[in-house]
């Protein structure tokens, strides 16, 4: 079994200009968990004015909480020990933290050196190892930066072992900007699997290049079992200049499905979740499977 973290209602949203309504998301967020996915990442408790998309992180998650309780995994990323404790009030059982392999990029992002970054979680994972709460890392820019260019495997390491460092039990490798090559990425994954360890990873992909499933497939041929996906194809970084295209969830299905890889979603009920998005967002989809599906009816 593939395991798939739907990051649509999150990373999917926070780069949307259209401000959805709390009612929408929680409606997409049902939609997703009722087409099979066992761990969607609701939202990001921000400071309003950094990502108004998430102005209403503690009203959704309440929402989720009251209403699919026990459904699925509903992660939210915090980025401080403020977040943590709204996020912790609410009963969140998992948070995400964040940094990236790139000094510049942080800086956009969250006005903080790697580094500086990493003091500042320190205190949030520890508070989580002693409420009980489940902490996954995110690392940025993993392949190459907007900034600084390509990024060297050696730096990737030493973010990752300063995540584990911090007692978080996977880390999502993140091609921020979608410029990683199957080469690249089975040249990483090799050094990667060895210094850090294949139960520790996983995968997040953005297709800007059109490489993310070939990306996807490498790490399956690596022994990865975790990826990141977005329904639809929506999102990407706020803090990276044309860095759309998270991969979208139905294209991953397509790819595993063909693969013989068994994922426990419900395609049509998938389908159903990212329409439903896209024309709350007013936006066509950037999957290339999911437009054929809708154009011909057939998988």
């Amino acid at each position: 079994m593939i395991k798939i973290v739907e990051v649509g209602p999150r990373d999917g949203l926070q780069n949307e200009k259209r401000i959805l309504p709390t009612d929408d998301k929680f409606m997409f967020i049902s939609k997703l968990v009722e087409a099979g996915l066992k761990t969607v990442e609701v939202t990001s408790f921000v400071k309003p004015p950094a990502i108004p998309q998430m102005s209403d992180s503690s009203e959704l998650f309440s929402k989720v909480a009251a209403h699919l309780k026990n459904k699925a995994n509903f992660p939210c990323l915090v980025p401080n020990l403020k977040g943590y404790e709204t996020a912790k009030s609410l009963g969140v059982k998992e948070i995400a933290l964040f940094s990236a392999t790139s000094d510049s990029f942080t800086k956009k992002n969250i006005n903080a050196t790697v580094d500086e970054s990493f003091v500042r979680m320190k205190e949030v994972a520890q508070a989580a190892q002693k409420d009980g709460i489940k902490v996954r890392g995110y690392i940025s820019t993993a392949f190459g930066c907007p900034y600084e260019g390509e990024m060297s495997v050696d730096k990737l390491i030493s973010v990752a072992k300063r995540f584990l460092d911090l007692g978080v039990y996977e880390i999502s490798v993140g091609d921020t900007i979608g410029v990683a090559t199957p080469k690249q990425v089975k040249s990483y994954l090799d050094t990667l699997i060895s210094e850090v360890g294949l139960d520790k990873l996983a995968m997040h992909f953005h297709d800007t290049r059109g490489m993310a499933l070939s990306n996807i497939l490498v790490s399956l041929e690596k022994g990865i079992t975790t990826f990141d996906s977005s329904a639809g194809g929506i999102g990407g970084c706020p803090y990276a200049k044309g860095a759309t295209g998270n991969v979208a969830t139905e294209d991953v299905w397509y790819l595993l499905n063909s693969q013989g890889l068994e994922t426990g979603i419900d395609f049509p009920k998938l389908v159903e979740a990212s329409t439903f998005i896209l024309n709350k967002l007013e936006k066509t989809t950037e999957s290339k499977f999911l437009r054929a599906y809708l154009n011909t009816g057939k998988v």
